[in-house]
């Protein structure tokens, strides 16, 4: 291992938010990263917990150039920490920062540079300190980021952290650099309250020095989000900023796409299924892997989505109560399943349509496979992923609307049943509309991710402006 590592070029250390939704971009961005250069070396590091998931998972499929390296298990366990948020993102911020330097010390080899998810801003001052250039992964989306990037303006305008939703969400938010109007309501309530104060201070005001950090990564689409990602560069003009695409598994698709009908190499049960449906007929359901729905909306769902007669896939977590139809589905109506290859079951040609919580990962494959979206945001970036996907993109329509959300207010079995038929009707005008938006839309995340595209060209330039081991680093502080 330490020939292997001392005769590359350069040797990244890559430091991921202990989340599934954002570990898995930083594994995309790293083996995006090595299949562009054979000089390059990745140590990826997460705690005991996770490398014990995924090191089952890289066992049948070794990475070349790359290791795991693990933290002790000083945070709380992934099985626990939604039920305290909060609690989770302070240890996350408060408790990794030791290991790791202990673990940056332990290495055959200094690192000739950092990349983090931009959560964890510590590792920037680690960085500084060693004057190892850092490079900030943003895993939501640059208008979100762009949000993030400008609390002081929503503070000034009485936004955040005293306004109540419930009552002023439809308030209009006009004054963000780079982002088009939103209702106080598109925003998240976190920010609001003690809670938002605690959030604020540690994400924002204590632990955010971005101008410290050398590289700024945005897993977007530029000719998404143009605004949003130029108002970056304005925020930030220290920064070198690159716009790489979203960090989702589309380059393990090979070549099969949404015309295959079936894949060989895993013909699983539910693909199977899918093979047997009609092209388009299928609603497909995930909630994320994560945050939850109250109990009460969640069987309104359950039996909202019964009641539609649609077919459907649907990833069922363990705190969803399924038992009242479980028995109840036939092979023809529906199939559950606890996880499945998210990518691939939204470009197979059976999926008419994706009911998702609008995590930027998911939101971002809904519109790499050119499906239409039912958008079901629960916290955080989603709501203003939903807005992005109903309003500006327009190719999709909301069960919960944010400003419902935010009230507490349900949406019944009757209406999500309506909404589903209608949604999922291939004679509706309106479906056809989105149907023809969200495959334009494709078509620009396409051409964005070949050889010569914007985020292709852009995550290049940032793989050729990384220091070599035998680069004299000036200090960064």
């Amino acid at each position: 291992m330490e020939e292997t590592v001392a005769n590359k070029r350069c040797h990244v250390v890559a430091m991921p938010y202990p989340g599934r939704g954002h570990i898995n971009p930083m594994l995309n961005l790293c083996k995006l990263i090595l299949s562009k250069s054979n000089d390059i070396f990745i140590t990826f590091v997460v705690t005991e917990e996770w490398l014990g998931f995924l090191s089952s998972e890289f066992q049948q499929q070794p990475l070349a150039n790359f290791r795991f390296a693990a933290l002790p298990q000083v945070i709380p366990s992934e099985a626990g920490r939604g039920a305290d948020v909060l609690g989770f993102i302070e240890a996350v911020l408060t408790k990794l920062q030791d290991p790791f330097e202990q673990l940056l010390d332990r290495l055959e080899l200094t690192p000739t540079a950092i990349i983090y998810d931009v959560i964890m801003s510590w590792v920037i001052r680690v960085g500084n300190q060693r004057n190892v250039p850092v490079a900030s992964l943003v895993t939501v989306s640059a208008s979100f980021f762009t949000v993030l990037s400008h609390l002081d303006l929503l503070v000034q305008h009485g936004h955040i952290p005293d306004a109540d939703i419930s009552e002023r969400g439809n308030e209009v938010v006009d004054y963000i650099p780079g982002l088009p109007s939103v209702t106080l309501a598109d925003l998240p309530a976190s920010f609001q309250g003690d809670a938002g104060r605690k959030v604020k201070q540690q994400m924002l005001e204590k632990d955010f020095p971005m101008n410290n950090a050398q590289y700024l990564l945005s897993t977007s689409i530029y000719e998404f989000e143009e605004q949003a990602i130029n108002s970056l560069k304005v925020r930030y003009p220290s920064i070198s900023l690159y716009h790489i695409g979203p960090m989702i598994p589309y380059s393990s698709l090979g070549n099969k796409t949404d015309e295959t009908s079936s894949y060989e190499d895993e013909r699983l049960d539910y693909f199977r299924w899918l093979d047997s449906q009609p092209r388009g007929s299928v609603l497909y359901i995930s909630q994320g892997s994560f945050l939850s729905i109250s109990s009460g909306q969640s069987q309104e769902i359950i039996a909202g989505i019964k009641e539609s007669g649609v077919r459907f896939l649907w990833v069922i977590r363990g705190d969803n109560d399924t038992s009242s139809f479980k028995d109840d589905i036939s092979d023809q109506m529906g199939f559950l399943v606890p996880w499945c290859d998210q990518l691939r079951v939204l470009c197979h040609p059976s999926i008419g349509g994706f009911w998702t919580h609008c995590g930027w990962n998911s939101t971002s494959e809904g519109i790499y496979a050119g499906v239409p979206m039912l958008t079901c945001p629960i916290a955080w970036d989603q709501l203003l992923n939903s807005k992005m996907i109903v309003n500006d993109m327009e190719i999709g329509w909301s069960v919960i609307k944010n400003d419902h959300l935010q009230k507490g207010g349900l949406v019944t079995r009757h209406e999500i049943a309506k909404l589903v038929r209608e949604f999922m009707d291939p004679e509706n005008d309106k479906r056809k509309e989105m149907i023809n938006r969200a495959k334009e839309l494709q078509n620009t995340f396409t051409n964005a991710i070949v050889n010569g595209g914007s985020a292709t060209s852009d995550l290049e330039a940032f793989i050729n402006s990384l220091p070599s081991k035998s680069r004299t680093l000036k200090a960064f502080s």
